[in-house]
């Protein structure tokens, strides 16, 4: 039986590998928490921060999530795109 992947974690024009979805349903499921900053993300899912860097860039490319830059960190946030896109 397949593990319950985040619906947001699934990419378009790239291959869903299973550690990708994992990764990146744990860096969702930590933002929906409200966790907003990579150090913060990367404590609280117990994954790497380059491994969170590498995810919410891709995320930010598809236009999944969104950032705004403040002083060296940045904010990260989910976009209402992303959550529509996922139910059309």
């Amino acid at each position: 039986m397949s593990p319950a992947y985040h619906p947001r974690a699934y990419m378009t024009g790239m291959r869903n590998v299973s550690r990708g979805l994992t990764s990146r349903t744990k860096i969702l499921e930590t933002m929906e928490q409200g966790r907003t900053r990579i150090s913060e993300i990367s404590e609280k899912s117990k994954l790497g921060p380059a491994c969170v860097s590498y995810h919410l860039k891709l995320m930010l490319q598809q236009k999944i999530v969104h950032v705004v830059q403040t002083g060296r960190e940045g904010r990260w946030t989910p976009t209402k795109y992303g959550q529509e896109k996922l139910f059309t």
